[in-house]
């Protein structure tokens, strides 16, 4: 991370646990000028550390409680065959991400549906796309941990 220091580091870290504070608490936190805080998090923003700013909801409460793991696997592995995966399974709603894998399958989706009935209409949308062999999908019983910040 050749382009940001310690103050830039520290910005990251805080704003990754809790994207509403202001530039004014940050500055006090770090005991820097709400100026300097603004142009360095105006600079981090510019240069991609900082993608976007969201609000993470709870799944349940939106009823998007059923998590799904599916892993795909294609029948041929051309860069057209993956391109056109690629473009037409992010069109999906459900599908929260989406992972291009080594090992025994191609890609891993991670799906959010309010219910089994749900997941199936989608299913059928993912099976409906051309050049996939396999779908192996993984259902959540719990979750233990999710986060959001990656340790810096």
């Amino acid at each position: 991370m050749p382009d940001i220091d310690q103050t830039d580091l520290e910005i990251l870290r805080l704003l990754q646990h809790n994207a509403e504070l202001t530039n004014k608490e940050i500055s006090f936190k770090l005991h820097k000028s709400v100026a300097a805080i603004h142009e360095r998090i105006r600079r981090l923003k510019e240069q991609g550390y900082i993608r976007r700013v969201v609000a993470i909801l709870d799944k349940k409460k939106i009823d998007k409680g059923l998590i799904a793991f599916s892993h795909v696997l294609l029948k041929d592995h051309s860069a057209q065959t993956l391109s056109t995966f690629e473009k037409e399974v992010v069109k999906f709603p459900e599908v929260m991400e989406c992972f291009q894998m080594t090992g025994t399958f191609d890609f891993i989706l991670r799906i959010a549906s309010a219910d089994m009935d749900e997941y199936h209409v989608f299913y059928r949308k993912l099976a409906a796309l051309p050049n996939i062999t396999t779908v192996q999908s993984f259902f959540v019983l719990s979750e233990t941990k999710s986060e959001t910040a990656y340790p810096i």
